[in-house]
Formats: structure tokens, sequence, C-alpha cells
């Protein structure tokens, strides 16, 4: 008989548990008792309901804010030591140091964290000290790391002091996989991509997307200036936003945010939680991202069958191959990223060649389903040598 765990799953803010790990803990807890701790909020309360666990609401910042921290950690050890966990499992680097550290302080056997993208990679000075330390802190603590993708386990291997055994990838990588099922043209979605392909007079243009959030390390800079220029050769392209713009971290410069604004082929529409639609109005995902772990994203756009091109780092170049499902780019060169969305537009047999199969790649490697059964599995092989030690 399998023992029934109780497993905290932990993030610093409730989005990152609703989209970024949609569905996983809904399954997870039909096995082991799950209980999720994020930020306060309502989004918290949809998190109860649309996962069918328990929630323990605890504030946490996103930035390095040492006393709001302490008061963090504080409150974490007071919930450790009330719940008495088997595992906790943390995500987001903030949540992280939190748990990792509360966790050994109250004896917690398996302590695991996920790594999903290193604000590190871009940051200089002394913060970059800062956020280096904060990570093998984590790492030291943890007793598994989980890093959701290939290059990024290798940037740690070669960057940080931890033991090969220490760190593995779950299945392909990702942190969530994607579901399939969901992410596809049905009739429902494309009823909803011609409305608003005629909305936003997308019919007989050729429509670039970008989705995540607007700040620099996502390349929407680059992005923005490379539009922008080929926008004054061809006027028959457009550029879909979806995305939140954040101003406190990493915000985007003031000339980007004109040519935002003043670009009438520019369609920010905000962040939509359901972006499937959009995808399907579309005809090529553009994430120039500076870093990443491994961008959900590009999946989604590769399951609805939209080529993309994307920054050749880690986590991108694992999922697009350059001329087999996409292109891929220098980071942080708009005259690279400018010939790619210039070569997608014109040349048609190419744009054609690079849309087929891209959906067969995915339901056979990122199905959300097999992710949650290799999570469950690692759950599965702690519990065993939790009763061997017994």
């Amino acid at each position: 008989m399998i023992k029934k765990l109780k497993i905290i799953r932990v993030t610093t803010k409730p989005m990152a548990l609703s989209i970024l790990l949609k569905g996983q803990l809904k399954f997870i807890n039909k096995y082991h008792d799950v209980i999720a701790i994020s930020s306060p909020g309502k989004e918290l309360m949809d998190i109860k309901n649309n996962e069918c666990v328990r929630t323990i609401p605890l504030y946490m910042t996103r930035k390095i804010t040492p006393i709001k921290d302490i008061i963090s950690l504080v409150k974490m050890i007071r919930i450790l030591k009330k719940e008495r966990p088997d595992i906790i499992h943390s995500h987001t680097p903030k949540a992280g140091i939190i748990s990792m550290l509360a966790s050994i302080i109250c004896k917690i056997p398996h302590r695991l964290h996920t790594v999903a993208g290193l604000p590190l990679m871009e940051a200089t000075g002394f913060k970059r000290k800062v956020l280096f330390f904060v990570e093998w802190l984590t790492y030291r603590c943890a007793t598994k790391v989980y890093p959701n993708s290939h290059g990024l386990k290798k940037f740690i291997l070669e960057n940080f002091s931890i033991f090969d055994n220490k760190i593995s990838v779950i299945g392909s990588g990702s942190s969530n996989g994607i579901d399939t099922d969901y992410f596809d043209r049905t009739k429902e979605v494309n009823k909803f991509a011609f409305n608003y392909k005629k909305k936003f007079s997308l019919n007989k243009v050729f429509s670039f997307i970008f989705i995540g959030r607007i700040v620099k390390d996502k390349g929407i800079e680059e992005l923005l200036i490379a539009f922008n220029r080929l926008n004054k050769k061809y006027n028959n392209i457009r550029l879909l936003i979806l995305g939140w713009e954040e101003r406190d971290l990493d915000p985007i410069s003031n000339s980007a945010k004109k040519i935002l604004l003043l670009n009438k082929n520019i369609i920010n529409v905000g962040f939509k939680i359901d972006v499937r639609p959009f995808l399907a109005a579309s005809n090529c995902l553009v994430l120039p991202s500076y870093r990443e772990g491994f961008p959900n994203v590009v999946l989604q756009a590769c399951s609805m069958q939209i080529p993309s091109i994307v920054s050749n780092i880690n986590g991108c170049n694992e999922i697009i191959h350059d001329k087999v499902n996409g292109l891929l780019v220098q980071p942080k060169n708009i005259e690279s990223l400018y010939l790619a969305m210039k070569k997608i537009y014109l040349d048609k047999k190419l744009f054609k060649s690079l849309s087929c199969s891209l959906r067969e790649n995915v339901v056979k490697n990122y199905k959300s389903e097999i992710f949650h059964s290799e999570m469950l599995s690692n759950y599965f092989n702690l519990s065993n040598k939790t009763d061997s030690k017994s």
C-alpha cells in the first residue's frame, strides 16, 4: 500500500500555481494530501476551488526585502511546525529560499526546489552577488533540485557547488507540461479567433504575437524596435502583445514605450488568461528573451500549430530547432531578430515547412499527464526512501 504523504507546494505569488502549475496540484492531491502556500488574495482562493487543495496564505515579496523576508521566514517556520509535512516543494526564488531555510530548521525530510529561470543571469554587481548567494543557499538546504530544462541544469552544475545526484530534470523538461487537449484549435477557439481577427483587422495580414511580462529581459525592447523597422517596409504585418507591464522590476525604456503607444500596427491587448484564440488568430510567436527556464508559451504555440522565433538560449532551444519548427535568433540582437521576422514573413515555403508536425512533438513529449505522472513517481520514490529509513 502506498503511503499517503503530506506535501506542501510553495510559490511567491499565486499566479505561478494557477497558471504555470495548472492541474498538477489537483492530480497529486488524488494520491496525497497537498497544501498550497502563497501570498494572500483572491487568486489563492481560486486555487483552493480550482485545484481542490487546502491553501495557507503567506505574504512574500519578489524583491530583496530583508526585514519582510525574515518575517515571512518566521511565519513559514510556524506553519511547518504545525503541519509537519513529509515533503515541501518550492517554486520561484523567494519562495525557494524561505521554504528551504524554514524546512531545514524544522527538519522536514524531503526539501524539493524547482528552478524555472534564474534572475541572476541578467543581474550585475552587488545584486548579482546577493542573488547568487540566495540560490546557492537554497540548493544547499534542498535535498533535491529540479531545473526545468537541461540547459538550466548544465548552468547550475557549472556555477554552483551541487552534486549531480541531487539535481535532475523531470521528463523532457518543463515545470508542468501542457494540456494539449486544451491548447488545440477547437471549434470554440476558432470561433473566438475569427472574432478577434475581425475586431483587430487581422484577416489579410501576417500577425506576430508576443505573450509574456512586458519587461526588458523578455526581449520586448528588441522586438518593438525590430517590428517597427520591418513595419516601415511592409505595412501588411501586425504585432499582438499579450501581457502585463511591470513598472518596478526590470521596466522597459521610455523609447520602447513610445513605440508601443504610437505604432498603430502594434496591438497591445494586455494580460489574458486564455491565450488560445489570440494564438489561433496569429501566424508566428516571437519570444526574444534573455533568459528562460522552459517557456510554456512556446509549447502552447507549438500545440496550437504556430511556429516560433525564439532566442538561442536554454529552454527555448530545447523546444525550437532552427529551420525545423521555428527560427533561433541571438539574444539582445535587433538585427538577428529583424532578419528572422523578415524571413518568416516573406518566405512562404519556409513558413509552411515550419508549421508541419509542431503539435505531434508536443503531444509525444510534453503532455501535462506525462509530467504529472513523472512528478507523482518522484514523490512515490521519496516515500519509499522514508519508509526504508523508518
